[in-house]
This record gives structure tokens, C-alpha cells and sequence, in this order.
């Protein structure tokens, strides 16, 4: 979660010593997997707020709205 939460807020946070603890649970490949999948996942919201579609996406939006 603090990974996909420096990637989505600065990513300039993801420094040495942030990869360093990243190397202690996961190898490069596995940190290579997470960095697609989170990055598809920011690309996704923010595409579903650019277009309106998070209103129907997410269910804190009522609808009509």
C-alpha cells in the first residue's frame, strides 16, 4: 500500500532506501509486476474521472448525479 500510495502521490518518493525494503519482501520481477499493476490501476481511476465514469464506477457517487 505505501508503494502504490508514492507511486500515485509523487513518485520521486520510491527512493534507495524505499527500493531497499521493497528488496526484502519482493524480487525485481515481482517489483517490476507491482509497478505495472498499480500504475494500470491509477491510469484507470484517473481515466474514470477525466471521462465522469467514476460516478458510475464507484458507489460513494449516487447515481443521477
Amino acid at each position: 500500500m505505501r508503494f502504490a500510495e508514492k507511486l500515485a502521490v509523487d513518485h520521486r518518493l520510491v527512493d534507495a532506501a524505499f527500493k531497499a525494503e521493497l528488496r526484502e519482501h519482493f524480487d525485481e520481477a515481482e517489483i517490476v509486476e507491482l509497478c505495472v499493476m498499480i500504475g494500470q490501476y491509477i491510469a484507470l481511476g484517473r481515466m474514470l474521472v477525466v471521462t465522469g465514469a467514476h460516478k458510475a464506477a464507484c458507489e460513494i457517487y449516487p447515481t443521477g448525479d
